[in-house]
C-alpha cells in the first residue's frame, strides 16, 4: 500500500505498562477512507493502541505514523477526532452549549451550526437543551462521540462508541460511520462485540497484546473456513495457542 493510501501506519509497536508488555510488536496499516474495526476481548490492548495512535501513550519501541506525521505531532491536532470510552463532556452545560464550546475551540467557521449538525448525527436533537449531567449513560456517550465529529477530521478514532446502546441506535451509528467514510474520512472503531465485525471494511483482531489478524471480513472467513466471524476469531485463537 502506498503512503498516500495509508492513514495510519504502525510498525513494531511495543508498549509496557506497570511492568507488563501490553502491546507486543504490533504492525499494520489502516487504509484511508475505510471503516476499520479493532476487535478483541476487554483488556487485550485496544485502548492502549488507540492512545498510541492519537499520540498520548508512551511507547517502548516501534513507530506510529498518522496522516504522514509521527503520532502526537502538533500538525495533527485538528485532523484527528478521538472519542474515549469515558464521556469527555461537561456535565454542567447543555448538550448544545457543550458542543458549541468545543466547536469554538476547534475554530470552525460556524460553531453553532456545526454543533447542530453533530447533535443531529448522533440523534440527540430532542435532548439538545438538556444538561449533559442529566443524560443517561448512553446519551452522554453519544454526546462525547459528537465532539469527535466536530469540524472536518481526516481520522476518527472511536473507542467502543456503541457500548451500552440499543440495537436500533447501534445500527444508526454504523450507518453514520460508513457515510462519513464515503466522504473520505478514515475511521478506526474498537469493539469487543464480534457481531459488529461484519460492519467493517477491514478487521484488526487482537488478543493479549498481539495482532491475530489484519484482513477483510471476507478474507477472514476464507482463511479460517468459518462463516461466523466469532467462530473465525476463536479459530485464530486456537491456532495462536497451538503455535505458542
Amino acid at each position: 500500500m502506498t503512503n498516500s493510501a495509508v492513514a495510519v501506519a504502525v510498525d513494531g509497536l511495543r508498549v509496557i505498562r506497570g511492568g507488563r508488555e501490553v502491546l507486543r510488536s504490533v504492525s499494520f496499516d489502516v487504509p484511508r477512507g475505510s471503516v476499520t474495526g479493532l476487535l478483541g476481548p476487554s483488556g487485550c490492548g485496544k485502548t492502549t493502541l488507540m492512545r498510541a495512535i492519537v499520540g498520548v501513550q508512551i511507547v517502548a519501541g516501534g513507530t506510529v505514523t498518522v496522516l504522514g506525521q509521527p503520532a502526537g505531532d502538533p500538525l495533527l491536532r485538528d485532523k484527528i477526532g478521538y472519542a474515549t470510552q469515558n464521556a469527555a463532556v461537561y456535565a454542567d452545560l447543555t448538550v448544545t452549549e457543550c458542543l458549541t464550546y468545543f466547536a469554538s475551540v476547534l475554530r470552525v467557521d460556524d460553531p453553532a451550526a456545526d454543533a447542530r449538525r453533530v447533535i443531529a448525527d448522533v440523534d440527540l436533537t430532542d435532548h439538545a437543551g438538556k444538561l449533559v449531567g442529566n443524560l443517561s449513560g448512553g446519551q452522554r456517550g453519544r454526546a462525547s462521540l459528537a465532539v469527535a465529529l466536530l469540524g472536518t477530521p481526516e481520522l476518527l478514532v472511536l473507542d467502543e462508541p456503541t457500548v451500552g446502546l440499543d440495537p436500533v441506535l447501534r445500527d444508526d451509528l454504523w450507518t453514520l460511520f460508513h457515510r462519513i467514510a464515503e466522504r473520505g474520512t478514515t475511521l478506526l472503531v474498537s469493539s469487543h462485540v464480534m457481531d459488529e465485525a461484519a460492519r467493517c471494511d477491514r478487521l484488526l483482531l487482537m488478543r493479549e497484546g498481539v495482532l491475530l489478524a489484519d484482513d477483510t471480513p471476507e478474507g477472514l472467513r476464507a482463511h479460517t473456513e468459518q462463516s461466523d466471524l466469532e467462530q473465525a476469531f476463536l479459530r485464530l485463537v486456537r491456532e495462536s495457542e497451538a503455535a505458542a
